[in-house]
């Protein structure tokens, strides 16, 4: 919870301070540190995730997890952790680990077209008021998000095809859902 409150509060500190410094500045305070705790986090994400991959010696595959994961993610979208910095900690866990996958072609083959059916049944997922894309480009997200992992099947990178996949698990929404009356 301490980091938290540190995250927030330095967002919130450089949004006052932005506020102050350009009082005209067409963004409320709320969105300013809203943009700025998404940055924080972004950048906390890759710079723990690229410094453990020195010690691990896995630098270029845990780079290649990263792209792979956030290019699909981008697309197709995925499930938000609620506290910065459980998503800090979670995706740097996820990215090291993924920078380990080490399959033969059977094996990308399976969870490629595993990830391919959880786009083609999910994506895209929790993107509505996230994004400035009209709902009527969704389709569109949904195949370039298959064309994305497809790709693999002949590129043939392990890293990618786990990153995909566990990108892909993202996209299942589960619980029971607030129907609108």
């Amino acid at each position: 919870m301490i980091i938290i409150k540190s995250l927030d509060s330095i967002a919130l500190d450089i949004a006052t301070h932005i506020k102050t410094v350009v009082p005209n500045h067409p963004s409320s305070i709320s969105v300013l540190k809203y943009g700025i705790a998404v940055v924080i986090n972004t950048v906390s994400i890759i710079f723990l995730t690229i410094g453990i991959s020195f010690f691990t010696g896995k630098v270029q595959e845990t780079v290649m997890a990263m792209i792979s994961f956030s290019l699909l993610r981008q697309v197709v979208g995925g499930i938000h952790l609620k506290s910065s910095a459980v998503c800090i900690v979670a995706s740097t866990s996820l990215l090291t680990a993924l920078s380990f996958a080490n399959f033969n072609y059977n094996w990308i083959v399976v969870t490629s077209i595993l990830s391919i059916l959880l786009v083609l049944f999910y994506a895209p997922s929790r993107v509505e008021g996230r994004t400035r894309i009209p709902k009527r480009y969704f389709l569109l997200l949904k195949f370039i998000g298959v064309v994305l992992v497809a790709f693999n099947l002949w590129m043939a990178f392990p890293v990618v095809a786990a990153s995909f996949f566990a990108q892909s698990l993202t996209l299942i929404e589960g619980g029971v859902k607030n129907e609108k009356k």
